[in-house]
Parts: structure tokens; sequence; C-alpha cells
């Protein structure tokens, strides 16, 4: 079996690459929905470690990550 790759979305936060579905970028209104919805119901994971959250990531879950790293770079340490 082989094993899954971890990706690093900053501060040592981790997260195994086959849970992630869905990579955005923080900046229009319809990812602040987003961002309110998981609050309400719970699901919403702030792994920015106070900076500001740049890429919004939606896992298996449906839990929501705030990340500070910006969405190319999630993306490209998803690839490679």
């Amino acid at each position: 079996m082989l094993a899954e790759k971890s990706i690093n979305l900053g501060f040592g936060n981790m997260i195994p690459s086959g849970r992630i579905t869905t990579i955005v970028s923080a900046d229009s209104l319809p990812t602040k929905r987003i961002i309110q919805e998981a609050r309400k119901q719970n699901r919403l994971i702030d792994v920015t470690n106070g900076r500001k959250t740049r890429s919004i990531i939606i896992i298996d879950s449906a839990h929501v990550l705030l990340s500070a790293i910006p969405p190319e770079t999630v993306a490209e340490r998803l690839h490679n």
C-alpha cells in the first residue's frame, strides 16, 4: 500500500492530499459566504496562525480550512 502524501498548509499544519476536494482564493464574496456557513455549522478550521487568510481548502468531510498560504502554492504542493 502506498503512503498518502501530506500537504503542508503552513505553521506545521498538514493534511493528507487525498482529503482535499477544492482549493480557492479567499478574496471573493462567495468564499466569504462559505466561511460564514462553515463557522455556523462548526466545520471551520483556521490554520492561519493569526495571519491573513489567502486560501480556502475544502476537504471531503465538508470541513473548511483557512490557510495563510496562497492557493497557487497549495496546489503546487499538492501536485509535487
